[in-house]
């Protein structure tokens, strides 16, 4: 049986994560530890002989500089990079730019953990006049009004992820290419829960931590012949943990 080599990364620690704000669109830019985290990704990669023919990240900054700084560190910076809104954080409407821990304090415990963790649950939509809305941000200038989120839930960001997944992403994987995904904790889990076929239920309780490649083996429909691993598991489960206690 032919396999396909699909890798998966989350970004490396934004400046936003280590100030406990909520990111989704906001174009934040990785923290000092961010870069780190990057390199020390792209080095377990080539320690491990994973050179990625084709990068996809999202359109924000944090995605980007990772894979900028990957790509150097396993010398494929001539390698094709591709930026899609469709891999972008999920939109956390008008939590964007607030504490986290103020608004569980605010809103309480309950609700806060509803709007960060449910899968279909979206927290209340921000304003177009508000700082942290994209809907003035010329990355998405090209997209219609209405397909800019206000905010979103999982089961948004499933919705908008999993076409361009299997129409474009999939291309790629399915022609023998080595991919290379880099995105954020919420639009990875969308992809994992599809690929993994996980119960809306149960992604509740997956974390995705920052910069520990994720490397699964495809079929030819785009299924996995064994299990997604972690080429970290150990320090990749301690990682989930702090996740599983902090934001997005």
């Amino acid at each position: 049986m032919v396999t396909h080599t699909l890798i998966l990364l989350r970004h490396g620690a934004s400046d936003w994560t280590c100030k406990n704000l909520f990111n989704g669109w906001v174009d934040t830019k990785l923290s000092d530890k961010g870069r780190e985290d990057a390199i020390k990704a792209g080095k377990l990669m080539l320690e491990h002989n994973l050179l990625p023919d084709v990068v996809y990240t999202s359109c924000l900054s944090r995605a980007i500089q990772t894979a900028n700084i990957l790509l150097e560190v396993v010398d494929r910076l001539s390698v094709n990079v591709r930026h899609s809104w469709r891999l972008n954080e999920r939109h956390y409407g008008a939590l964007q730019g607030q504490n986290r821990k103020e608004v569980a304090q605010e809103y309480g415990q309950e609700k806060y953990m509803l709007w960060r963790r449910s899968y279909d649950v979206a927290p209340p939509p921000i304003d177009d006049d508000c700082e942290f809305s994209p809907v003035h941000d010329a990355r998405y200038s090209g997209l219609p009004n209405d397909t800019i989120p206000r905010t979103e839930s999982l089961k948004d960001v499933e919705a908008r992820l999993v076409p361009y997944f299997n129409d474009v992403i999939g291309k790629d994987i399915k022609h023998g290419k080595v991919v290379l995904v880099i995105a954020h904790s919420n639009s990875l889990r969308a992809l994992v829960k599809h690929i993994d076929s996980i119960d809306d239920q149960d992604i509740v309780d997956v974390n995705i931590p920052n910069a520990m490649p994720l490397i699964y083996e495809l079929n030819d429909d785009l299924r996995p012949v064994k299990s997604g691993y972690y080429l970290d598991p150990e320090t990749a489960a301690e990682a989930a943990e702090v996740v599983a206690n902090q934001g997005n």
